[in-house]
């Protein structure tokens, strides 16, 4: 029999404790109480996740003369703080009146007067860019963000896809032992992935976030959010709520909250990092009625887009937001004055600009609603507030006059002011997706130029930027002027923890990142400390900038972001830019252009601007999205059938068939019970633009929403009656069109092989549809696609055998696009060049998008 004697025993103990190899310290400090199941390890974070720590107890034959020890829990380091980190979406500049604007946004102004206020900061000029670079501390195209994620491309800078060698502030504090969640917007699931097929790699969850609760996209109605997730499941908590009772800004501050308040009561020793990223202010603009009241009694507006623009950059001035020698560049002359409105398009603009800003301040009020839970909890002395106001400048899509459905902007669609006085009364409401015309954003730029999409001036790119940490800052309404961008956000917040930038990540090696820490700006006396970030590039869609050392150089947009494809566009992307040259000590809003001036100090920046650029992934330059046309990976690509064999829901554009211009035929193998059937057989989009096959108190309809605009029917004279049907829509594009898409053509229903209705469109849909809702079938979520006929969710009360979508091939091919915008674009540029002696003649009108029919009021 084995003996244990004292000897054998005080080996085994010495080899448990301190095997061969193996120390204690090397990979992980441990707090606590060794064995004690509240014992903590700290990584120290260079490798993520951590190594196993040794085991520390004893292990011997028998229990009873053994030590247990429980695996240590892994922490931050001991006073970490809580992290709440905001982004808001689409707010220019000098929109909130934390950085002068007249809007009202109380909770940024706290965060401001408990904290320090940043001037000088930036973004990328678009949101799924600025988003990738805040989350990972990397320029937007080292993460595959150099455009929109619907946009993306097969390039490594451009297709939308953040690589495992980048991992996310989520993925980093996780495994530092914090608590993630993310609550609102996420533009940066590649589209293609953005259904409840998944894969999930690239979703919040798959990123590092234990919890998300959100929508997946650009944007979506407040009201009825057709692309609302919990983690990966799509959620519908509006149904069943009157209209303009339930909204997403104020639930996911709720839920928020909820995240929180559990967070304390169940672990309060383990902090928590919480990503706030609202829809407000992306269209659609949906405040509430109460909201919109507060902000029509202040008759903030009535003077009109000049006179905002002065009294803005007059508070800026007072609040010392700008620098004193700033300048207030001339109104340009291709936005309209206020003088030269009509009173019918002031009442309309006044109401639109009212509706925006009283969804800024909303959103504000419900972020603020969290901040007061953290403090209802004890919990705001040690949690750092990061409170960036838009991801982007002002939007300038709605165009010229405003809209009040954004999905016409992107389908080339826009109506005049006149056209647009049925949809005041509603403006804001669920019947519209709105949002305000151009002079608008421009004014809350002040008192920069451009707007969002535009990198190459500040109008597009400055955004301001509250911090509060009352544990550490104590220069309470400090104002910091350093430049700084985006990128150094997650390096601030990694230094702040006392967590340091792994090298590792899931056995990956990481790249190292581009941002820089600005925890140097905290103290008191760092007020005036030089900035640590010496040079940061900027491009999007062509337009770009370069900036060292208090000096930038800037490309002359060729065109505006509301132009379309009428405006002539550099087929040389590279050389064919006017470049621009601005001292920022001496003209900090890029008013005297020193580029002829110094032509040398020019050429060196745009030399550095081309390593920038070569080190960060950002060529191949494309100004074009003609040129982004192109069939993307996912479960829709080079399918021409697609069979579904019962109800399913939630399916978003970019795995879904795509019936845009092509001919297609959607054939639905149903059973009808006794006594009827009616519901939502197959449909996509919704109010604002859609289509659907379903059965109306019996009878078969296909309707096609134009844009919410005009609906054309094909419907059966006669309900079905009990037994197998076959029903089919049948659609054959013109062959013939102006240009490569929005063609007309010919629809037929039919039942049982029996044609039952047929009529003709002059035009489709060139585009899109409404991309905030989905693909659904057996149902209708988001919003009807006529709500005259039948309300969500409209369940088919049947049974589905077999709905089958085939469709023809595409008229919009990249080549197709590409010839039509060179003709229109040459067009252009001869009506710009007069014959000697001549006036010049006007540029022509782009035949892509017939003009739209009158709206119709909607109660």
């Amino acid at each position: 029999m084995l003996r244990i004697t004292h000897l054998t025993r005080a080996l085994l103990l010495s080899a448990v404790v301190f095997g061969a190899g193996v120390s204690s310290t090397s990979a992980q400090q441990i707090r606590g109480t060794p064995g004690a199941p509240s014992a903590v390890m700290t990584p120290q974070g260079l490798q993520l996740p951590a190594p196993t720590p040794p085991f520390t107890g004893a292990i011997l034959p028998n229990a009873i003369d053994s030590a247990p020890a429980w695996p240590p829990q892994t922490m931050p380091p001991e006073r970490a703080p809580n992290v709440l980190l905001i982004l808001t979406d689409d707010v220019g500049y000098a929109a909130p009146s934390t950085f002068g604007g007249v809007i009202p946004t109380p909770t940024l102004d706290s965060v401001a007067q408990n904290g320090l206020r940043y001037t000088t900061f930036h973004t990328t000029a678009l949101c799924s860019p600025t988003r990738a670079a805040l989350l990972t501390g990397r320029n937007h195209h080292q993460v595959g963000f150099g455009n929109v994620a619907e946009l993306s491309s097969g390039y490594p800078g451009y297709n939308s896809i953040i690589p495992p060698e980048t991992a996310t502030i989520g993925r980093i504090l996780q495994q530092n032992g914090y608590a993630t969640a993310w609550f609102g917007k996420n533009h940066n699931v590649p589209p293609w992935e953005a259904s409840t097929a998944g894969p999930f790699t690239n979703w919040p969850s798959g990123m590092g976030f234990d919890y998300f609760y959100g929508f997946v996209g650009g944007d979506t109605s407040q009201w009825q959010p057709g692309n609302l997730f919990r983690n990966t499941t799509p959620i519908h908590p509006y149904l069943g709520a009157a209209p303009g009772t339930w909204n997403l800004i104020t639930a996911m501050a709720d839920d928020a909250i909820t995240y929180i308040r559990n967070r304390a009561e169940i672990d309060p020793n383990r902090p928590w990092f919480v990503h706030f990223a609202p829809g407000a202010t992306h269209a659609p603009h949906h405040p509430t009625q109460e909201w919109i009241q507060r902000i029509e009694a202040l008759n903030l507006f009535n003077d009109g887009w000049e006179r905002l623009r002065e009294r803005i950059f007059e508070n800026q001035k007072r609040l010392g937001v700008i620098p004193a020698n700033a300048v207030l560049p001339p109104w340009p002359d291709f936005l309209p004055r206020w003088d030269s409105l009509s009173d019918a398009e002031k009442r309309l603009f006044i109401r639109q600009v009212t509706v925006y800003a009283a969804y800024l301040a909303y959103a504000d009020a419900e972020t603020g609603r969290v901040i007061a839970e953290v403090e209802r909890l004890g919990q705001r002395d040690n949690t750092l507030i990061i409170y960036i106001s838009g991801d982007n400048g002002s939007s300038a899509e709605g165009s010229l006059n405003g809209t009040p459905n954004e999905v016409m902007y992107f389908n080339g669609v826009a109506l005049t002011a006149e056209q647009q006085m049925p949809f005041i009364p509603v403006w804001g409401t669920d019947r519209t997706y709105n949002h305000m015309a151009v002079p608008w954003t421009w004014s809350f730029g002040t008192p920069y130029r451009w707007t969002k999409q535009v990198a190459s001036h500040f109008g597009g790119t400055r955004n301001g930027m509250a911090v509060s940490w009352p544990a550490r800052i104590t220069d309470r309404g400090g104002i910091r002027t350093q430049f700084h961008h985006v990128i150094d956000i997650v390096p601030t917040i990694l230094d702040l923890a006392g967590i340091p930038q792994p090298n590792m990540v899931n056995g990956i090696a990481q790249r190292p990142m581009d941002g820089v820490s600005m925890a140097y700006t905290l103290p008191r006396e760092a007020a005036q400390a030089p900035s640590t970030r010496r040079t940061q590039y900027f491009e999007i869609l062509g337009n770009r900038a370069i900036y060292h050392d208090g000096w930038i150089a800037s490309t002359t947009p060729p065109s505006t972001p509301w132009a379309g494809a009428t405006s002539p566009l550099p087929s040389d992307v590279m050389n064919g830019y006017r470049w621009e040259l601005y001292d920022m000590s001496a003209d900090p809003t890029q008013v005297r252009d020193l580029a002829a001036e110094q032509p040398e100090r020019l050429r060196s920046m745009q030399e550095l601007f081309i390593m920038e650029a070569t080190r960060n992934q950002v060529f191949p330059l494309n100004n074009s999205i003609a040129a982004m046309i192109s069939t993307r990976p996912g479960p829709a690509a080079g399918r021409r059938q697609f069979v579904y064999t019962g109800a399913s829901c939630c399916t978003q554009a970019n795995a879904a068939p795509n019936i845009l211009n092509r001919s297609y035929r959607i054939t639905a193998e149903i059973e009808v019970p006794q006594g009827g059937a009616s519901g939502m057989l197959v449909t996509q989009g919704g109010r604002f633009a859609g289509w659907g096959l379903y059965l109306r108190e019996g009878r078969p309809v296909f309707t096609m929403n134009m844009l919410d605009l005009e609906r054309v029917k094909w419907e059966a004279p006669q309900a079905l009656p009990p037994g197998r049907h076959t029903v089919v829509f049948d659609f054959a594009l013109d062959p013939q069109g102006p240009a490569p898409f929005a063609h007309g053509g010919t629809g037929t229903l039919s039942v049982n092989g029996t044609q039952v209705a047929q009529r003709s469109m002059p035009r489709t849909i060139p585009f899109t549809f409404a991309w905030d809702e989905t693909f659904d079938v057996g149902l209708d979520t988001g919003t009807p696609v006529d709500d005259r006929d039948y309300q969500v969710p409209f369940n088919f009360t049947g049974r589905i055998g077999r709905i089958t979508i085939d469709t023809g091939e595409t008229t919009t091919t990249t080549e197709a696009v590409i010839r039509f915008l060179a003709a229109i674009q040459a067009r252009a540029r001869d009506a710009e060049r007069p014959a000697p002696g001549t006036a010049p003649a006007a540029a022509p009108a782009a035949p892509a998008a017939p003009a739209a029919p009158a709206p119709q009021r909607r109660n």
